[in-house]
């Protein structure tokens, strides 16, 4: 991701200690948590989805600061992951920088105490195995802690809205528009069983549409064959779900290769985890951001080609940018993924979205064919 928004300058953090550390602690408590997690909208983009989220759980997002030893004879960068889990508990993941596929340096849990969430921890990741004790709290939009023991130290962190640098894209001139929230006409169920029903999606606010459990998956009237999708979509606050039950969706291209959609928030980022492709690939670094931020899927497709004898002689490829972030570069794709709505391959298909029984919502559709 590119675009940031600090809730305080960096400057001002009076970083943490710790030496190559691998341990502190997350938590922090943001301005009033507000009742509904759903409808919010106006200002800036970072503006609404700092909002959007506060109002579902003030302690979740990302973190950004740094650390220092007391002596400070050391310093550095310090970012976290605070991901709810339902019943004012929480689990604070801590990387010297985002968009990794390192091991987090330290994993915490955490309990909401009234207005603050507290974590604290021992760990012996020094550098010749040190042991410390973590303690931390976040508390009026900061998240600060200290490390005691074989070394002394502190971090301070605030939280930080990374916006895709997509997210709001505009279809260039002759670009197909599949969903600009003004009604489902170019969709149709996925389900043509007699008698055929329209779209029974639901109509968000923010021009958006949303996943109405139960109504079926839809798909594009138009089929596509080369093609470059813009596609904007938002994951719902499900803190007590796990795995595939929480905020579960995908985008299939052609109707056969699918791309999941999941709140993989702060998980390892596996193939069956948002931005994966199921037993094919999974992404090359998680960017998934929190519940009811809204994330953007920038993605070439190419179509499987095949010689005049209907051989085939070339897999279906594809490009996808997860957040601004390349997270699969022309992956081959052999074979149409589970779910696929049929394998004719060499014909071109329609983009399907999922009813996974989950209220993940979508906007801003669009598409250039090549």
């Amino acid at each position: 991701m590119v675009s940031q928004v600090n809730g305080d300058d960096i400057r001002r953090f009076v970083v943490l200690g710790g030496r190559q550390l691998g341990t502190f602690l997350a938590v922090f408590a943001l301005s009033a948590l507000l009742s509904s997690c759903a409808g919010l909208s106006g200002g800036s983009p970072a503006l609404a989805a700092k909002k959007a989220i506060e109002a579902c759980d003030p302690f979740m997002g990302d973190w950004r600061g740094g650390w220092k030893l007391h002596d400070e004879s050391e310093s550095g960068p310090l970012v976290a992951h605070v991901i709810a889990l339902g019943k004012g508990t929480y689990q604070a993941k801590f990387f010297p920088e985002f968009d990794t596929r390192e091991q987090p340096t330290l994993v915490l849990e955490g309990r909401r105490e009234g207005r603050v969430a507290r974590f604290n921890g021992r760990s012996a990741q020094g550098d010749a195995g040190a042991e410390y004790e973590v303690q931390a709290v976040i508390e009026r939009d900061t998240f600060s802690g200290t490390l005691k023991g074989d070394i002394i130290g502190e971090f301070s962190m605030s939280k930080t809205i990374r916006l895709s640098p997509t997210l709001g894209g505009v279809p260039p001139t002759g670009a197909v528009v599949l969903f600009d929230g003004k009604g489902f006409d170019q969709w149709e169920p996925t389900d043509k069983k007699p008698p055929v029903k329209p779209v029974q999606w639901k109509r968000a606010k923010g021009g958006a549409m949303e996943v109405k459990k139960g109504a079926g998956s839809i798909v594009t009237k138009k089929k596509f064959t080369d093609f470059k999708l813009h596609l904007e979509f938002r994951t719902p606050f499900m803190p007590e779900q796990r795995g595939q039950a929480r905020g579960n969706s995908g985008v299939y291209l052609q109707g056969r290769y699918e791309v999941q959609i999941l709140d993989s928030y702060g998980l390892e980022g596996l193939d069956n985890e948002c931005g994966g492709i199921y037993t094919v690939g999974a992404p090359l670094v998680n960017v998934c951001s929190p519940p009811m931020q809204w994330q953007t899927y920038d993605i070439t497709f190419t179509a499987p080609r095949f010689d005049g004898a209907g051989a085939k002689t070339q897999d279906a490829v594809v490009t996808i940018v997860h957040n601004g972030v390349t997270i699969h570069d022309r992956l081959k794709i052999s074979k149409p993924t589970g779910g696929a709505l049929d394998d004719r391959v060499a014909e071109p298909g329609g983009i399907y979205l999922q009813d996974h029984g989950n209220p993940v919502q979508f906007r801003n559709i669009w598409l250039v064919e090549l």
